[in-house]
Formats: C-alpha cells, structure tokens, sequence
C-alpha cells in the first residue's frame, strides 16, 4: 500500500505542476468567455482586444506593449529601454510585436533602435527582429485565472517578473507555488492518519472510522482555508501558509501513531 501512495503522490505532483495548468487553459477561456460578465475577458472584448502591458524584463530594463490581444497574441506599438544608473543607454521602438508558434519566439515589426552615449545618439532602424523574451503568451493572459493556467516554471517567472516591477498582491500566487508541492504530501499524511484509525478496533464497527475520517478530513480543509485567507489577506508568509495544514497534521499523525496499538 505504501509503495502505492508514494506513486499516486508523485502522480498528483507532476499533474499539479504540468497537466493541470495545461488543462486549465481551457477551462479559464471558457468561463471568462460564457460565465464571468464583469470578467477581463469582457473587458478586453469591448475594447476590441486592446489591452496595455507594462513589465521588466531584467534589472535594467522596461518593456510595454499597446493593444495586445490575447486571441491573436499580437500588439503594437512595443517600447523597450535599457537603464544603466541614471543614464538611458537604448531605446527600441516597434511597429508590432507577435508570438511566432513554430519558432516559440516573440517577433518585432518596423523597428527604430537608438543607441544612446551622452550627448550622441546612434539610430538603427531594422525590418525585423526575433526576441528571446523570458515570458510567453500565456504568462500577458493577466486575469483571476493566471495562477491556475500557468504551469510551475512559468508561474515562478511570471511572480518573479512581477516582483521586480514592484507588483503588490502577489501572495495568492505564492500560496499557489507552495500548495502545488504540498497537495502530494497531504496525501501521505492523510493516508497514514486513516492506516492508523483503521487499525483501531472499537465497538461498533466501522463506523466510529468513517466519523473520525470525515471530521479530520473537515479539520484539514478549515485549516487549509484559513491559512490561505490569513496570507492572502494578511502578513502571514505564503510558503508557510501553503504547508501549515501538513505541519500540524504531521504532529496528529504522529500522536496517533504512537497511541496505536502494536
């Protein structure tokens, strides 16, 4: 049995980091498109797909993108400037900018570029130019599904990314970091507390077992529950937050299985 809660954990862990996200992609379009009336969604329909993104990309540089639909993945204009100190040192400027699929990289179209040293300035244009951007399209899809569309590795870009422009409310997309890794280990601890209390015998049956299961099973969620609101409306650290259900359930785990019988 142990052998077979190790896998289905490590099942649930590649799913919640990979498979799910993927899978949610649709699911998010489609409520946003059929079920939510207020949502970004709606928003960005009325305003005929325009929709204004402002990032950073790194420490010294900014980047935005006027108009970009979500559906096409296109926009334009794009800006980007590079900073070093107090000093501008470039600043590109394009026409359109769009996700090629087959070569997974962003393109810029009708491209002015300045190189800018003092009191001298150097100006390039270009036609074209392949950008290895460290954001893909899904990571611009900015709504209250972002966190539950985008898998692991793009989710910890995207916070990070979000971080560096000095975005607040980032500790729900934390949580969701945290709760992706400890969803697996809920389910080892859950199926050891249930070994324990199954291997009890009492008067009556089974159940006095299923009672005690729903009401630990209850006790986890109200937990879990809490924990989120207090980080996401509060201070409470988000990692902390996403494992706090599992450390005070390891110690009941723990409890119970010294109070087992041999």
């Amino acid at each position: 049995m142990l052998w077979g809660v190790f896998f289905l954990a490590s099942l649930l862990w590649y799913a919640n980091n990979f498979l799910i996200p993927r899978t949610n992609k649709m699911v998010g379009a489609f409520s946003a498109k059929y079920f939510d009336a207020n949502s970004s969604y709606e928003a960005i329909s009325r305003q005929n797909g325009a929709n204004n993104l402002y990032m950073k990309i790194d420490s010294f540089t900014y980047a935005g993108i006027a108009n970009y639909d979500t559906g096409t993945k296109r926009g334009g204009p794009f800006f980007m400037y590079r900073v070093t100190g107090n000093q501008l040192q470039e600043n590109l400027r394009a026409d359109n900018i769009y996700w090629d699929a087959p070569m997974k990289k962003w393109k810029l179209d009708g491209i002015i570029r300045r190189d800018i040293a003092g009191l001298k300035e150097k100006l390039t244009p270009e036609t074209t130019r392949d950008m290895d951007f460290d954001f893909s399209p899904a990571e611009l899809n900015r709504n209250k599904y972002t966190k539950d569309v985008l898998t692991t590795p793009e989710l910890k870009r995207y916070v990070h990314r979000e971080e560096m422009s000095g975005s607040e409310g980032l500790n729900e997309l934390n949580v969701e970091l945290g709760r992706r890794n400890a969803t697996p280990v809920t389910v080892l601890l859950l199926t050891l507390i249930g070994a324990v209390i199954a291997g009890r015998k009492v008067r009556g049956g089974s159940g006095l077992h299923l009672a005690l299961g729903f009401v630990i099973a209850a006790l986890f969620i109200i937990t879990d529950k809490f924990s989120t609101v207090f980080s996401t409306k509060g201070n409470f650290p988000p990692q902390l937050a996403a494992w706090t259900p599992n450390i005070i359930f390891l110690v009941v785990a723990f409890f119970l299985y010294r109070s087992a019988p041999k």
